[in-house]
């Protein structure tokens, strides 16, 4: 039954490979306390105070944040929908569990003019593999607002025939098309013909991001040189490729664009997960309003 679940995540729900490890991780976690086995697991003898009792398991003693809590109470939630919809079990049992309160935390970005030095010296080109690829992957994380993982599953088929746009595969299997720009896609066509040069893929391999051995790039190995890179920049706090992606839509939302247009190039399914947005470009104003009157500047 459970194997079905996974199944039907990965078919027709198209879930990421990761989101699907996530979900039976998190399955299997909940099975384990209840102190069943995945093949043994009984769905129809779980009840609301199960889910509850869970809750405070992993908060109160195992000290989950809230956050984390409502994560996998999503992956409970998921699968009882299924279990209901399938009739495998009478009433969905995690309906009354609520969703536990989180704190509001701004998304962490680079200031403008922090980034704008970084984005200088990524575009500086040079012969070397390994520099242009590293270099090109924040301009394309910071330009075009891409996932980790989207990055990493970049074809070079998915490319346009003329390098201007590129075509992303994101979460549930959905495509969009963000727009390159004219530095970036100059940027693409040299670290191209430095792997054709070099001979770096032989295998093959579509992806855009290779190792020098010509295999796809791995998402810890992406990682690591984005915060090598923003560390080297002078970068404070969180130093990460989400932080490159909270960066362009909030240099983007500073700089006027509709909030729509935003949402579309993120790739958010709702409005909502790109209202996050306005909270710090409402910072920033509050910011400037403070530096600027004169009420504030001569106290009361």
């Amino acid at each position: 039954m459970l194997d079905r679940f996974i199944r039907y995540l990965q078919a027709q729900r198209r879930y990421s490979p990761l989101t699907v490890r996530n979900y039976r991780r998190d399955i299997e976690r909940f099975v384990a306390w209840l102190g069943f086995t995945w093949e043994g697991f009984d769905p129809a003898r779980v009840t609301t105070d199960d889910i509850r009792n869970w809750v405070v398991h992993r908060t109160d003693e195992e000290h989950l944040s809230p956050a984390s809590m409502n994560r996998e109470l999503a992956s409970l939630r998921s699968l009882f929908r299924y279990l209901r919809q399938t009739d495998a079990v009478a009433r969905d049992v995690c309906r009354a569990v609520p969703t536990l309160r989180t704190s509001r935390h701004l998304p962490a970005f680079v200031p403008e003019s922090r980034m704008g030095g970084i984005v200088d010296d990524c575009e500086t080109t040079t012969d070397d593999f390994t520099t242009e690829r590293d270099t090109l992957i924040v301009l394309l994380l910071y330009t075009c607002g891409l996932r980790l993982a989207e990055l990493v599953a970049i074809d070079r088929d998915a490319l346009s025939d003329d390098c201007r746009s590129l075509t992303v595969r994101g979460k549930g299997d959905k495509e969009r098309l963000v727009p390159l720009l004219e530095n970036v896609r100059e940027k693409i066509l040299h670290y191209l013909a430095i792997v054709e040069r070099q001979n770096i893929c032989i295998s093959g391999e579509k992806a855009l991001f290779l190792t020098r051995k010509g295999a796809r790039i791995s998402r810890s190995v992406v990682y690591r040189l984005v915060r090598d890179q923003l560390t080297q920049a002078g970068v404070q706090g969180k130093k990460s490729p989400h932080v490159l992606r909270h960066t362009f839509a909030t240099h983007l939302m500073n700089g006027g664009a509709d909030m729509r247009e935003i949402q579309e190039l993120m790739g958010h399914a709702s409005l909502q997960a790109t209202q996050v947005y306005t909270h710090n470009s409402i910072a920033r104003l509050r910011e400037a309003y403070a530096k600027a009157h004169p009420r504030e500047k001569g106290g009361k």
